[in-house]
């Protein structure tokens, strides 16, 4: 379907509190990635680098916000506005062993 590599497609894993929670209670994981990519090749991108049945993709754009630069005097900057994915594996997969070598998990695992 694409001609983008996985990697050029997931730019990095989402790693918060929300999304922990996600992960343990729902079965939810969630990247960072590219602005321009679509629920089809994040899906793809998915199955291909972590070999796992994805479900549902749903993606959201994160609006810029304004952040202070001190430098002479108090100027406002903005942080770029980014594309996130939160992606829902298949009911039989749970806790796959790339989460954890993001995060360490509780169960050792």
């Amino acid at each position: 379907m694409s001609q983008r590599k996985p990697w050029e497609i997931l730019i990095r894993p989402i790693i918060t509190e929300k999304s922990n929670r996600l992960m343990e209670d729902y079965n939810k994981y969630t990247f960072e990635v590219a602005l321009d990519a679509s629920k089809p090749e994040i899906k793809e991108a998915v199955e291909k680098l972590f070999n796992v049945k994805v479900k549902k993709v749903n993606t959201m754009i994160v609006k810029p916000k304004k952040k202070r630069v001190w430098e002479r005097f108090r100027q406002y900057g903005t942080t770029k506005k980014w594309k996130k994915a939160i992606v829902t594996l298949e009911k039989g997969i749970n806790r796959h062993p790339w989460v954890c070598s993001e995060v360490r998990c509780r169960d050792g695992c």
